[in-house]
């Protein structure tokens, strides 16, 4: 009888003991750790700009980005890994107009998005000449 009295103690322990757990808070700023170094605050998007105002089809340009306070970010659609910087490049070639989002996660679980649009023109095409037409006309 004894030993089922002190399993039942045991058990309502580790039950109080989860509850408990359950209501710790950490941080004000919400977040437990910070890498070494890391400056505390909330994640700020410093730049996001292409170096090109239009592109002509098969063109390619820097999609340039900039970031404070994040662990983490991400650029859609672009495939390649983008690491957390305050001043990254990197090129570009679509082939039509594109719709890129900047989406940077701080440290604090905050998040800032930016987007911008590279516009993407095909090349023009050329209307022969008619003198060039002629040249090429057999009589």
């Amino acid at each position: 009888m004894l030993r089922e009295c002190n399993k039942l103690l045991a058990g309502i322990g580790l039950l109080a003991a989860l509850w408990g757990l359950s209501h710790l808070r950490g941080p004000e700023d919400g977040s437990w750790v910070h890498p070494a170094g890391s400056p505390r605050g909330r994640v700020r998007i410093l730049s996001f700009r292409a170096s090109v105002g239009t592109l002509m089809r098969g063109q390619k340009a820097q999609l340039c980005y900039g970031v404070a306070n994040a662990k983490a970010v991400r650029i859609s659609p672009v495939a390649a890994q983008v690491d957390p910087s305050a001043n990254r490049c990197m090129e570009i070639g679509p082939r039509h107009t594109t719709h890129y989002t900047l989406m940077a996660i701080g440290f604090d679980g905050s998040v800032a998005t930016r987007s911008l649009t590279v516009p993407v023109q095909s090349l023009p095409i050329e209307e022969p000449s008619p003198f060039a037409v002629a040249r090429f006309v057999r009589r």
